[in-house]
């Protein structure tokens, strides 16, 4: 072999050993996108004092045993659910999570912080609601799924979920060894396993993120028999929550 092209075998190593180094340093930033939020009163806000930071919830209280737990996709304002959530599901308190870095939050997002976050939000909620569904959309499914199979939830509904952010993210770079470099893998299949309460997935006819095969997968990862694959009809990833169907059939399960 020449010594220009060995020269040139070896810039091309380097070049793709810098571009895999830099994708594991900023990996976080091309999974979560922070968003401000709508301006909110701080009657409708909960911090949530964790020991690194503090962590807003959007709320709608309401006295009574049920509440409704809400995570939202990567770069979601989560509060716009509110008024839509408040209608739909009216013998429920709401609180929405505000993931770390957004709408004020502290911190910056992972996925043991957001964990960590979403047991504290539950084990407060817990101690004045005794019924507690919990709703992952996206990103938010695995944060959900998770959660389910740690705590006692009464019912949950996972819109537009995956088997696990590295099935997605191989997907989206298969020139990158992903295995090996992704930090944040969000296993929700692995979870899922261990969940014995009524759960809806709901996908999208036309997901252009998620594949149906994940969302497949995760599915066959629940014990037989807990949970239901819906699919809403003429939607895509982020058009789901505009179809008729979202709102219906997540009151189907929640409004029993």
């Amino acid at each position: 072999m020449s010594r220009t092209l060995m020269s040139l075998v070896a810039l091309i190593v380097a070049a793709y050993l810098v571009l895999c180094a830099a994708l594991f340093v900023f990996q976080r930033s091309l999974i979560y996108f922070p968003q401000p939020g709508a301006v909110e009163s701080l009657d409708s806000r909960l911090k949530l004092s964790m020991p690194d930071a503090d962590i807003w919830v959007t709320t709608r209280e309401r006295v009574g045993p049920r509440a409704l737990i809400y995570f939202g996709g990567n770069a979601e304002d989560v509060s716009r659910n509110l008024p839509e959530f408040a209608q739909a599901f009216p013998e429920y308190a709401l609180y929405l999570l505000n993931y770390r870095g957004f709408a004020g939050s502290g911190g910056s997002p992972s996925e043991e912080a957001i964990a960590e976050d979403a047991l504290a939000l539950f084990d407060q909620v817990y101690a004045s609601h005794a019924q507690i569904a919990v709703v992952g959309r996206s990103l938010g499914s695995g944060v959900a799924v998770r959660l389910a199979s740690q705590r006692p939830v009464q019912q949950l509904i996972l819109v537009t979920p995956y088997n696990s952010l590295e099935e997605i993210a191989a997907r989206q770079y298969p020139w990158v060894p992903v295995k090996w470099l992704l930090k944040d893998r969000f296993e929700s299949g692995k979870y899922a396993a261990h969940i014995r309460v009524p759960t809806l997935l709901l996908a999208a006819s036309d997901d252009e993120v998620i594949p149906r095969a994940s969302t497949e997968r995760l599915l066959d990862s629940f014990p037989k028999g807990v949970a239901l694959l819906k699919v809403v009809p003429d939607s895509g990833h982020n058009s789901i929550s505009g179809r008729g169907e979202y709102l219906q059939w997540m009151g189907d399960v929640l409004n029993r």
